[in-house]
This record gives structure tokens, sequence and C-alpha cells, in this order.
């Protein structure tokens, strides 16, 4: 009895040690398998219900090996990719070879500008003032050159400048025309029909000549409108010069002085005014005419005679 007691100890002894070194293996076992990474790949008719297998089938295991991403990548050729700021410097680059080109090759810049419409103004006097020899085309702004030609030529009445590629600069002006040779002073001008004064360019026949001893009144001494610059006598003093012209002695000016209006030297020896009034000259020239004969039967050379108002002519002796 106390011999298989014992025998019976030392297998339960021996059982349990057997069973821990069972259980040891089972875990060496697992971390093994854990430490290899395992994937499935699920059958493309996953959507059947799995059949059980038996037990005598074997599982399949695929086991994904990682390689490094860098031996990869190198086996791909890079690809160019034109995206939209590549775009934009193409196109930023074209224009600004276009700029550069407009304002540096010389089939843009300009030369003499071509002046038509000029009879008293030369195409060298134009374009002195103008100044666009040389310049691109594209730096011309009509508007201001029209500004300026008619700000430093008073005889311009209007000017039209037009621009067209590659290099043409074009203007057409149009000229007042003297009809007034006005001296004073020393010195002349021109004056035009609307009584405008400017720059005289030479001598030009068939002008009225007007020796001024004294200056006309102010018409205007600053112009409303710097386009149209003031007058430099009435226009009513202009058509009154030319009522007059017709009737003067040849060859002698006509005469100017403050309060006494137009007149001039008689060759008979004395001197006659008119006034500066227009709507009545022929009357004035009249009433001289009849004047003269009258003093001349009688006998008298005056030293004056003065027609200013026609209803009232007077003459006056010399002292």
């Amino acid at each position: 009895m106390n011999e298989k007691k014992e025998l019976t100890r030392s297998e339960l002894v021996r059982l349990r040690r057997e069973q821990e070194h069972a259980k040891r293996m089972q875990r060496a076992a697992k971390e093994a398998i854990r430490s290899v990474p395992i994937t499935t790949r699920a059958r493309q008719d996953a959507i059947q219900p799995r059949r059980r297998t038996t037990r005598s089938m074997r599982r399949r295991f695929h086991i994904a090996l990682h390689l490094p991403r860098a031996d990869m990548r190198s086996i791909n050729l890079p690809r160019p990719r034109f995206g939209w700021r590549f775009l934009s410097f193409v196109l930023a680059a074209i224009l600004g070879a276009a700029i550069y080109l407009a304002f540096n090759h010389p089939a843009f810049r300009v030369g003499e500008a071509q002046v038509s419409g000029n009879q008293i103004l030369s195409p060298a006097d134009v374009n002195s003032v103008m100044a666009v020899a040389g310049q691109p085309i594209f730096l011309i702004k009509p508007a201001e050159l029209e500004t300026r030609l008619r700000l430093n030529y008073p005889e311009l009445v209007s000017v039209t400048v037009s621009v067209s590629l590659p290099n043409l600069v074009t203007v057409h002006v149009t000229e007042r025309q003297p009809i007034i040779r006005w001296e004073q002073g020393g010195g002349y001008t021109w004056i035009a029909e609307d009584g405008v004064a400017f720059k005289p360019r030479g001598e030009l026949s068939g002008l009225i000549p007007v020796l001024a001893l004294t200056a006309p009144p102010v018409e205007g001494a600053v112009a409303s409108d710097p386009m149209n610059p003031a007058p430099f006598i009435s226009t009513e003093m202009v058509q009154s010069l030319k009522g007059l012209a017709g009737h003067a002695p040849a060859g002698v000016p006509i005469l100017y002085e403050s309060g006494m209006g137009f007149g001039w030297d008689d060759p008979r020896g004395w001197r006659v005014y008119f006034g500066t009034k227009a709507n009545d000259v022929e009357l004035k020239v009249r009433v001289y005419e009849a004047m003269v004969n009258s003093l001349t039967q009688r006998g008298i050379r005056p030293a004056l005679i003065n027609v200013t108002y026609p209803t009232a002519p007077y003459y006056r002796m010399s002292q």
C-alpha cells in the first residue's frame, strides 16, 4: 500500500513537469509565429459563404516581403509637368521681349513728322516744337503734341496729329491768314481777320500796312481758352481797316492813334482821321471828299481833318 502511494506521487510529479515543458514549447512557438508578418488574401468570391474545410486540409499563408521604397522608385522615369506657373513664365518672357523690341528696335523709332495744310509755318518749325525725332512710336501722345503746337503758334486755328505703325507721325494744320501788317515801336506783327496777332514769317505782299503811333486798347488781357489767344485788336477795327484800305492813297500807310482812330497823311498836305467804326466807312469817305473840295475852292489848307463823326466833321489849321 505504501509503495503504491509513493509511485503515484512520483508519477504526478513527472506529469506535472511534462505539462510545464509542453506549455513552454507552445509559448515559444506562438512567439516565433508572431514575429513573422502573415497576410491572408481574401478570395474574389468573398460574397459567397465560406465552406468549412476538413481538418485534413492545410491552410495557405502568403507572406508579404517589404522591400525598400527607394529601390522601387528608382525604376520609374520622371514625367515633366507643365502647370499654370510654367505657362505664366513663358507668357511673361514673350511679353517682356515684345516690349523691349517695341521700345528699342529702330523700325519703331519716329523720324520727322509729315506736315500738311501749312502755308506760313514750315515743316521744320512744326518739328522743332514737337521734338519727336528718335522717339519710340509707342510713346507719342497726339493730344499733347496738338496742345504744344497751338500754344507755341497762335497762328494755328486747329491741329490734328495722327500716329500709325511702324513709325509714322502726320500733322495736319489750319492756319490763320494775315491781312494786316501792324508796325509799332520799331517792330511789326501780322494780324489775322479775327484780330489775333502772330509772329511774321518774312515779308508778305498784299497786306494792309498800318503804322501805329500809340498802342491799341487791350481787347483781352487773358484768354478764356489758352488754345484760342486773345485778339490784339477788335474785329471791328479789322473791318474798318479793310474798308479804308481801298481809299487810302497808294503807297501811304494807314495811321493809328489812340482816341483818333485810323487815318493817313494825305499827299496834299494834311492828316485825316476816320475813327475805328466800320459800319459807316463809305459815308465818312464821301464826307471827307466833300470837305476837301469845299476847302480847296475857298483856298483853305488845313493841317487836320476829322470825320470820326460824319454828321459833325471838322478841320483844324496849323498853329
